[in-house]
């Protein structure tokens, strides 16, 4: 059994209009995985769709409390880490610039070792009506399409990089 994103009241799925879970097994030492999570400004190296990733509070990486802008979509975003347990989780709350509707996000990653690298999980949940319009009714099914390309790319990268 595979640990799941533990959800700040607020975001859990069943007070979310959108979810997306996503997982895959990689062939990788947690550590590979973890290192590629952290390095968020340099993610376009394996996922190009995030190439537009920058630390404001001066960490190199992704770290507990870190803010930081991305891109996604074309949406300009403002994110903070708040859940980090090096190796295995780490989470961060997303709200979307220029929104005056109060829509946000929360994505959470969770690595689990297992015999032949490790699991690793994504999950996320979107509220409010910028979400709404954008993915739920533009296109529906987007976020899990989205992350599960960004899942399945992080594990050839990994697997490439414990080769």
């Amino acid at each position: 059994m595979y640990d799941h994103v533990k959800w700040p009241e607020r975001y859990g799925p069943d007070k979310s209009a959108i979810y997306a879970l996503n997982d895959i097994d990689v062939n990788a030492p947690p550590e590979v995985v973890w290192s590629l999570l952290v390095d968020a400004e340099n993610w376009s190296d394996y996922f190009p769709h995030e190439d537009k990733v920058k630390i404001l509070t001066g960490e190199p990486e992704l770290a507990l409390g870190t803010r930081y802008t991305r891109v996604t979509v074309g949406y300009p975003m403002s994110l903070e880490v708040t859940e980090y347990v090096p190796g295995r989780r780490i989470s961060w709350a997303t709200t979307v610039d220029g929104d005056e509707t109060g829509s946000s996000a929360y994505h959470g990653w969770v690595i689990t070792p297992t015999e032949t690298g490790c699991h690793v999980l994504s999950e996320e949940t979107q509220q409010g009506p910028f979400f709404l319009e954008l993915l739920g009714e533009k296109n529906p099914g987007g976020l899990y399409k989205y992350h599960q390309d960004w899942v399945e790319k992080l594990a050839l990268k990994a697997e490439a990089e414990a080769a």
